[in-house]
């Protein structure tokens, strides 16, 4: 008798196994997603001294309001950054020259220092065989209330000028 003839005989039988099957396929489904969420739950719960849900998300709560107080006093201190690097020297300029025909070389230069609003100083230093003179003026917008010698003014320009050859890298 073959198998096939021995279900077609008893179809209780037939019946009852074939319900047998289906829960235990059935129960091995719900035993591999017990054994999947269990694998989460200690990956949500690692890390932490919380043993229960609520106490995961209040940990996270908490965590949240830590990394917002960091991000604003980042974005404070970031804020203070910006407005020292404006006031800072960010442009430079200098101009060597020689202001006698008696004296040999260029020896005499002239510096220019600016912030980002073209703000700051020059200072000139003179080279004459008696000494060295030296001499500053402040700027305001590229402009000063003194009068600028033909080199200030140059190095005040080459000052701008490598100012916006940078910025365009």
């Amino acid at each position: 008798m073959s198998y096939f003839s021995f279900f077609l005989n008893n179809p209780l039988l037939s019946l009852i196994i074939l319900v047998a099957v289906v829960f235990l396929a059935w129960n091995l489904t719900l035993h591999w997603q017990i054994y999947q969420t269990r694998k989460k739950i200690k990956l949500m719960f690692k890390g932490t001294k919380v043993t229960d849900l609520e106490g995961v998300i209040f940990e996270q709560i908490r965590r949240l309001r830590q990394n917002e107080k960091g991000l604003k006093e980042l974005d404070n201190f970031t804020r203070y950054l910006e407005k020292m690097a404006l006031n800072s020297v960010q442009k430079v300029g200098v101009i060597r020259f020689n202001p006698f025909k008696d004296t040999g070389g260029d020896q005499s230069f002239c510096i220019a220092f600016l912030n980002a609003q073209n703000n700051g100083f020059t200072i000139s230093s003179l080279f004459t065989r008696e000494g060295t003179r030296i001499y500053t003026k402040p700027i305001t917008d590229g402009k000063s209330s003194y009068p600028l010698t033909e080199e200030e003014k140059e190095a005040i320009e080459v000052a701008i000028k490598n100012s916006l050859e940078k910025t365009k890298i």
